[in-house]
């Protein structure tokens, strides 16, 4: 009771402010998104995400040891082909654009942890994240793709594999391939609560995936729901899911708290391009000051409850962190 309990004491000195501060953002926490774009020597600056690229992979390497020596330690991998299919077939062979790249990154960066993202919205024509059956993604058909996908990737050096499609099942079919392949050892990071959001729009244009009919709000989380969040949580988890993950982030602070505090395995979340992008545009304009909005957002999702977050702005602010 006050003049007793002055809360203020505990903030006049920037060494105690740090010493008593409740939760701490660490390089270690962040994981940064790649895209590899077919072809050589590219360079592409995504329009709508200032400062994100998507790399040929000679230049994907470049990039990587760019960034470990940084300080980062993991990034997320995405793929733009040259050549899409029907059903995201060519993203399951030795010669895919991202088991390419992660067998080239692992050799020159062999302390870079990979995570390969597993879908195939990137890879189909139709730019859905399955098999196609009377207009609508088939689930089940989709899940021998996913399994097979997961299987390359693993086999190209990916270190995890982190299935974004929400297809019902895809994490036991992966984990029953992959153990049937041997690799009972690698983890499995599921895109467990993943919303259909408005967020994602300047992620189509970076992975060119944008659907080509329809939505997918067949697949994709209701963002009304909450209760349903739990759900999807404990099938993956009895599927096997080592990790699971919330996307986006920033909207769905409530999500990754309930979840937290409802599981007992890692929780990820995924600060999202839409969520990027608007910092980046009230930066240019000089409404804000960025990095230190760019703070304030991380560490909320990481007071929430995330463990480590999958960030555009990891490079920016990676060497910042202890």
């Amino acid at each position: 009771m006050f003049p007793i309990t002055r809360l203020r004491r505990l903030r006049y000195n920037a060494t105690l402010r740090n010493m008593v501060q409740e939760t701490q953002l660490h390089h270690s926490n962040f994981i940064m998104p790649v895209f590899i774009h077919y072809g050589k020597n590219v360079k592409q600056e995504i329009a709508s995400m200032p400062g994100i690229y998507q790399f040929s992979i000679d230049l994907a390497i470049e990039e990587c040891k760019r960034l470990y020596n940084i300080g980062v330690q993991s990034i997320i991998v995405f793929g733009i082909p040259e050549h899409k299919d029907e059903t995201g077939e060519c993203a399951c062979t030795e010669n895919g654009i991202v088991q390419q790249a992660i067998y080239a990154i692992k050799k020159a960066v062999p302390q870079l942890y990979i995570i390969a993202d597993v879908c195939n919205c990137e890879y189909t024509t139709h730019g859905h994240c399955g098999t196609i059956v009377n207009n609508d993604v088939q689930n089940d058909m989709t899940l021998v793709t996913l399994s097979k996908q997961s299987v390359s990737l693993v086999q190209a050096g990916a270190d995890m594999v982190a299935p974004s499609d929400m297809m019902d099942g895809r994490v036991l079919a992966i984990r029953s391939a992959l153990d049937e392949s041997g690799f009972e050892q690698i983890p499995i990071l599921s895109y467990a609560v993943k919303y259909a959001s408005a967020f994602y729009g300047p992620f189509r244009d970076a992975a060119q995936s944008s659907p080509q009919f329809g939505d997918r709000k067949t697949y994709q989380m209701n963002p009304a729901n909450s209760r349903e969040a739990i759900r999807e949580i404990e099938t993956d988890i009895a599927e096997g899911a080592d990790i699971v993950m919330i996307k986006p982030a920033l909207s769905y602070l409530d999500i990754i708290h309930t979840v937290k505090q409802s599981c007992n395995i890692p929780v990820f979340a995924y600060n999202v391009s839409g969520e990027y992008a608007m910092v980046k545009a009230a930066a240019k304009q000089g409404w804000i000051d960025e990095q230190r909005i760019v703070f304030e957002i991380l560490t909320s999702i990481k007071r929430a409850g995330a463990d480590c977050i999958i960030s555009y702005h990891t490079q920016d602010i990676i060497e910042l962190l202890p």
